[in-house]
């Protein structure tokens, strides 16, 4: 049956349908200036802001900041505050009001095109670095939108694909980031493209209600992804609030559902409550907001993510080069700037540096030598190249590969084209140094063995190589370290061997993302185990070493304090990332052989030592327990294990909780 009203409810019923979507494509409903229009834009490594420029549209320059990937391995809750914070001076400058961002979702898999936006594979690591992302953000009057909710964990077939995930490996690993971050309150979640056990996300009403009650989201704004939904009234019904962007087909399904029943009032009064409660907060924070940060100095934002974040894989003593080193530079990206694609792309506020400009400002005392590609045709210059690494104190290939939203890798190793090249400089010059700019790992199995050192640079930013250009030279000590496993191979990886078609990818590999099966099965033993990682979650090398000793452990009511001695054993004064990892000893149910629990950044001069304590409190020896519906610590013994890397802790201490 039709509903019949008078004609002043028709029109305000009318109002509250089209506040339900954007008026296009980065705005919300504002009738014609009767109310606010809240602005939004992309996205996570720096504005996306797309002005009209005749009969198109030209995304304006912005401050390229390092990718979600390099600023996780700074492991650095106030670097990644202060990245929220130059951000939202961004977004002031450009008049928005809600920046599209942080990416929360798992790091599942190395050929995922969009890896490079997210943060790590451990929930936790992603869940503490990105509530205080959206604390800057929010402290500076800009809201934050939590994204992709939840289980794009693939770019591939991402419209359609279903993530068959069961109830605990969900509020364990794929929830627990959202979860975390949640607890800064953010203004906004966005729903994700795909399908999550069967249901596609823009109509998940039990993972909506999930995120409301008890991920502790209560009355924020559920938007959709861009094109992400296919049912207008079903997605509303669901308690989706506002569909982005303005598509008239979704505005005549909702006024026909509306007209024949199928939407109620109720319904409709919720989303557009909390559409309007969205829309007065960005007004009210409009009012308020100042910008606190010159251009220069968020670029030095940028330029810190990069020198903490690049994270050096291996070293034979070739670095860091000389004042006076002869070097040779190649490969692809060595006069190229790179960043990763979609969405998240990003037109640099000013000409990027290359690594051979930051090279040569590095080493004035040296000598810097490139062939450049164009200059000799694209069959002559690796050749070229090649000849150029011969006789010098070291030479550097620059390699890489340029990922993106929308689709995944087809496969995980470098062109053929970079790897004859890696590999015949390395026949040439036995210092050769590879400089990787990827957004996600890479299989180096072919030729690590045949070169001296790597530096994994990841997506820099547009002053990024000034970074990457002083780890090379020892102006600064690396202490970045990884924040996803590197395989040993593109395919040793858990979830490769997990069945996926075009419409489903089963989550068999549950719990055991990443490190959490590479310590499972070295220390529990798993049937057909895949080889050791080439580098475990938490690696990274320095110009300094650290020693760690004396640990000791207490509980007492608010959970376990955990104290131990932390040495710079080495030369030069340098920044170590102590990781805490938690095992439950006699589980009642399957648990990973340990998980990260807690992680300090401790600097360090030489030969100096500090006592560091860490308190971890009872949710971190927790999982979740289908049976009860909650999160439940058992009584007995644990143990807590302190090191440089997941693969690494010389360190042990046990400890007995109670029993409640």
């Amino acid at each position: 049956m039709k509903k019949t009203q008078n004609t002043q409810q028709n029109i305000a019923q009318k109002d509250k349908l089209q506040l339900l979507m954007g008026k296009d494509c980065w705005h919300t409903e504002d009738f014609g200036g009767k109310l606010y229009c809240a602005t939004v834009s992309d996205g996570p490594l720096g504005l996306r802001t797309p002005k009209q420029e005749g009969d198109r549209f030209v995304d304006q320059p912005s401050v390229a900041y390092p990718s979600m990937q390099v600023t996780s391995q700074c492991w650095d809750e106030q670097l990644t505050y202060r990245l929220g914070c130059a951000l939202a001076n961004d977004a002031i400058d450009k008049d928005v009001d809600v920046l599209l961002a942080p990416g929360l979702n798992i790091k599942r898999s190395p050929h995922c095109g969009r890896n490079f936006e997210y943060i790590s594979e451990d929930p936790l690591l992603a869940g503490t670095l990105g509530r205080q992302y959206v604390r800057g953000l929010q402290d500076n009057g800009v809201g934050a939108t939590l994204k992709h909710f939840c289980c794009n964990n693939a770019e591939n077939s991402r419209m359609w694909l279903s993530a068959e995930v069961d109830e605990r490996t969900l509020r364990e690993i794929y929830l627990k980031a959202f979860e975390m971050a949640c607890e800064a309150q953010p203004m906004a979640v966005m729903c994700s493209y795909n399908v999550t056990n069967g249901v596609r996300m823009a109509q998940h009403k039990k993972m909506f209600e999930l995120l409301r009650k008890q991920l502790h989201f209560g009355d924020g704004l559920i938007m959709s992804d861009w094109g992400a939904v296919t049912d207008a009234a079903a997605s509303v019904k669901a308690g989706l609030d506002l569909i982005m962007p303005y598509d008239e087909k979704h505005r005549n399904r909702l006024q026909q559902a509306y007209d024949d029943g199928e939407l109620t009032d109720s319904q409709v009064d919720e989303c557009a409550n909390r559409v309007l409660r969205f829309v007065r907060n960005c007004e009210n924070n409009k009012k308020s907001r100042k910008i606190t940060m010159t251009v220069d100095e968020r670029r030095n934002v940028a330029l810190q993510i990069a020198q903490e974040g690049i994270v050096l894989l291996k070293n034979n003593g070739v670095l860091p080069l000389s004042a006076t080193a002869n070097v040779s530079v190649g490969g692809n990206f060595a006069n190229n700037y790179i960043n990763g694609g979609g969405s998240s792309s990003v037109v640099p506020s000013k000409t990027p540096v290359t690594l051979l400009s930051a090279l040569k400002e590095a080493l004035p005392q040296g000598k810097v030598s490139y062939r450049d590609l164009w200059e000799y045709g694209v069959s002559e210059a690796p050749l070229l190249q090649i000849e150029d690494a011969y006789g010098k104190d070291a030479a550097i290939v620059c390699a890489g590969l340029h990922d993106c939203e929308g689709f995944d890798r087809a496969q995980a190793r470098l062109p053929i084209s970079q790897e004859h090249l890696i590999k015949e400089t390395a026949r040439k010059n036995p210092n050769t140094v590879v400089v990787l700019y990827c957004g996600a790992p890479v299989d180096m199995s072919d030729w690590i063995e045949d070169v001296a050192a790597v530096v994994w640079a990841g997506y820099p930013g547009e002053v990024g190589n000034v970074a990457v250009a002083e780890v090379l030279t020892g102006k600064i000590v690396p202490c970045g370290k990884l924040t996803e496993t590197f395989p040993h191979t593109e395919n040793a990886y858990p979830a490769h061997d997990c069945y996926c078609d075009s419409t489903v990818s089963v989550y068999s590999d549950g719990l055991l993302v990443g490190y959490r099966y590479h310590t499972t099965a070295l220390h529990k033993g798993l049937p057909n185990a895949l080889p050791q990682p080439m580098f475990p979650f938490g690696y990274g090398l320095s110009y300094t070493k650290f020693a760690y000793a004396n640990a000791v452990a207490k509980v007492d009511e608010q959970g376990v304090e955990v104290s131990f001695d932390l040495s710079n054993v080495g030369e030069r004064a340098g920044t170590e990332i102590a990781q805490l990892y938690v095992r439950e000893v006699n589980p009642r149910v399957f648990r990973p052989f340990m998980e990260l629990a807690a992680f300090r950044r401790v600097p360090l001069e030489a030969h100096a030592t500090q006592r560091v304590t860490v308190r971890l409190p009872f949710e971190a020896f927790a999982y979740y327990s289908v049976a009860e519906d909650r999160w439940l610590v058992e009584g007995g013994a644990y143990e807590v294990y302190i090191g440089t890397n997941s693969a690494d802790t010389p360190l042990c201490v046990k400890v007995t909780l109670p029993r409640k």
